[in-house]
């Protein structure tokens, strides 16, 4: 597999998570089909992906609300 030299530590970490998790669920679910474990281990990337992407819309939110307070209360305090 050729990539950039810039990715490839996030390459190798990905690699690493990616067996870590196929050795788990093969070890919980003896399961020893490596399409099965690969379809597992997607699909839970996947969840957590979809979850990361909701707690950082969450906390954007959050920080523009609380930029939006402090700008009216600047402009409440020039004028």
């Amino acid at each position: 597999m050729k990539v950039d030299a810039g990715d490839e530590e996030n390459i190798r970490r990905a690699g690493k998570i990616v067996n870590e998790r196929i050795k788990a669920y093969r070890e919980k679910f003896g399961i020893d089909d490596k399409q099965d474990l690969l379809a597992m281990v997607a699909f839970d990337s996947m969840v957590d992906k979809i979850s990361n992407e909701s707690l950082h819309k969450n906390t954007d939110q959050s920080s523009l609300d609380k930029i939006q307070y402090l700008n009216n209360l600047l402009s409440q305090s020039i004028t």
